[in-house]
Order: C-alpha cells, then structure tokens, then sequence
C-alpha cells in the first residue's frame, strides 16, 4: 500500500501534464475550434472514462439484441490490436488480427449485422451508410473520449467497484479524462453491481456519481450462462463444486469472473495477461502445461468469449492435445426494474430522432 502510494506521487506530475493537453483537446471541441461530425442517422455511443473493465461489450451486446428485430443495426469499433489499418467492413471468416477480438465477436455471434472497423469514425460511418444504406442506428463501441463524431446518445459505463470518482487520471489511475467529462453522458450505467444489490447501496452510488438533472443512472449486472465447448458451441457443461478451473483471461478486470466461479466450483486456478494479449506459441505451452499438472481429472480450461476470439488460431493445438477448453458465456440485466425503463428510453430516443 505504501509503496503504490510513493508511485503515485512520483506519476502525479506525468499525469497532470496528460490532463492539461486532454482538457485543451475537449476544450477546443466545447468551443467550437475542433468539429465533431454530426449525422442524419441516429448514433448511440457506449464507452467508459478509463481504459477498460466497465463491461462495454456485454453491452453493446445487449443494445445489439434489444434492436436487431426491428431495425438494422451497425457496430463501429477501432479494432484495437488488429494488425490491418484503415476502414474495413468485418466478416466471419477475418480473425482478431485483422479485425480486433471485440468487432469479430459481434459479427460471430449476430452475423445479420453490420460490423466495420475504423481508425476515424467520423470516416466510417458514411463508409458504412454508402455500402449499406438501409441501416437504421451506428452503436459505437468504446467512444466516450473519442468527441470528432457527436452521438445522439451517450451511454457512459462506471463499473461498481471501481466508479470513476475514486479514480485518478494516467498514469497514476486508469482514467484517460477528467472525471468531470461524465457531464456529458445522457445515460450513466453503472456495471458490474452485485447480484443482490440492495436500494441502500443503490442509493449510495447515486449520490457519490452526483447525476446531472439531465441524466438518468441504471444500475446493471452480469448473467452467466453455461460455459459451452470452444470447439463445437453445442456442448454446454454445468458448473459444480466437484469440478476444478483454469481461468485463462486477458480482460481488463476478472474479478467479477472470479468471484461468480469461486461459488460454483471446487477451485479456480487464474492464468492472467493484459488485456487484448495476443496469444503466442509459447503461451499455449505454457497453458497446456498448467492444465496437465492439474491433480483433479475434471479440470477444465475455463475463458471468455472475447478471449476466445484470439485463443483460435491454436483451436486444432488443444484439440489435438485433448485439452477441455470452455468458454464462459455472459450476457446484461438490469436491478431494480432499470431493464424496461432503460429500453424504452433508448427506442424512445430512436423514435424523437430527427435529421
């Protein structure tokens, strides 16, 4: 604890030179001498203040399923850590390296949408409407900070445990902008609450993130599925306390991961990367050999959709050596009756849209 707090006081001037040049960055666009790209086709942005964990792809995924039926969707994402440039429209047969883990996940698991990548979003989206002019809604994922396209609806995520107004900006914290930048969000969610939150602590969050008249605060959480086979999706487990688990991740945060498994099973054995690691040769050695010192002979090798994502190109390497690798399925709800109410303001919003 001491030691982390001698760190950030030597970091402390590093970050105060990164806020002044991102205060100047959206100062310019408030004032107008930067301009942000405005489109006659509604534009929902998802994002969060720091650098990962709040749970943006669950929930883009979420907005996905909520609007796919009625209207046709759009994913705009940078495609972080892909090894290509420039804009391109994602398919099912690209790989993370050519498109990011996070916009192949979309196109894997809603192929009826539109998936692109693009450094510049205000770039894309008229890429986008040009190739596919029936689209109906851009969702941009992860573009909170990124202000050359305004959207119509800003969702800002603040995960539970870690709310941004305990945070502190880079490097001394994980926030990549003030903490006063939630001012500009319509909708604040805040992630990862506990399954049995109470109103009590719903009530606290609310008045530490101190709302602005205009925003409303859903309070939301994560559902696990039954983790299915990374080789054929058909093949679904329970999850007991007789069973032990490797958690292999490369996620911003996994403790909400953990702390859901150490309630469903025997152990949970956590072999962690950075987020958006790109798995090598020697990784998957390294993994293969973690599983095969395991003492219980119903272990399994435990990861998240997106990790899987990157975890393929060694598909027929695990396969062959008859390594169990599942992957955990999740999906979003919402406490205290926030689902319907978070619904209908979102189709609410796309129906008061207006060129």
């Amino acid at each position: 604890m001491f030691r982390n707090r001698v760190l950030q006081i030597l970091l402390s001037p590093l970050a105060m030179i990164y806020g002044v040049v991102v205060y100047f960055v959206h100062f310019f666009y408030e004032i107008g001498l930067l301009k942000a790209s405005k489109f006659n086709i509604p534009v929902i942005s998802v994002g969060n203040l720091s650098i990962g964990g709040a749970g943006k792809t669950p929930h883009v995924e979420y907005l996905i399923t909520l609007l796919k039926d009625y209207i046709n969707v759009a994913t705009l994402s940078r495609g972080y850590k892909r090894k290509t440039t420039g804009y391109r429209q994602v398919e099912v047969t690209d790989t993370a390296l050519t498109v990011g883990d996070e916009p192949l996940q979309y196109k894997r698991k809603y192929n009826d949408i539109t998936v692109a990548v693009s450094e510049s979003r205000a770039y894309a989206i008229p890429k986008i409407l040009q190739t596919n002019p029936n689209i109906h809604v851009v969702l941009l994922d992860d573009a909170f900070q990124h202000r050359s396209v305004k959207p119509g609806l800003n969702i800002l995520l603040t995960a539970y445990d870690t709310l941004f107004t305990r945070d502190y900006l880079l490097p001394v914290g994980r926030l990549r902008e003030w903490r006063s930048g939630y001012r500009r969000a319509d909708m604040i969610v805040v992630s990862k609450c506990p399954s049995d939150m109470t109103e009590a602590q719903r009530d606290t969050v609310i008045k530490e993130v101190n709302p602005m008249p205009y925003q409303k605060v859903f309070f939301s959480y994560y559902q696990y599925g039954y983790p299915y086979s990374f080789f054929d999706n058909t093949q679904r487990i329970s999850l007991d306390l007789g069973l032990d688990t490797i958690l292999l991740s490369a996620i911003a945060n996994t403790s909400y991961a953990l702390d859901y498994l150490n309630t469903k099973v025997n152990s949970v054995f956590e072999i962690e990367y950075e987020d958006h690691h790109i798995f090598t040769n020697y990784d998957v050695e390294r993994i293969i050999k973690s599983y095969r010192q395991s003492v219980n002979e119903r272990s399994i090798i435990l990861t998240t959709e997106k990790d899987a994502m990157r975890l393929e190109p060694f598909m027929k390497t695990f396969y062959e050596q008859k390594i169990p690798v599942y992957i955990l399925p999740v999906k979003v709800d919402f406490h205290f009756g926030d689902k319907d109410r978070f619904d209908k303001d979102v189709k609410q919003f796309l129906l008061d849209f207006n060129v």
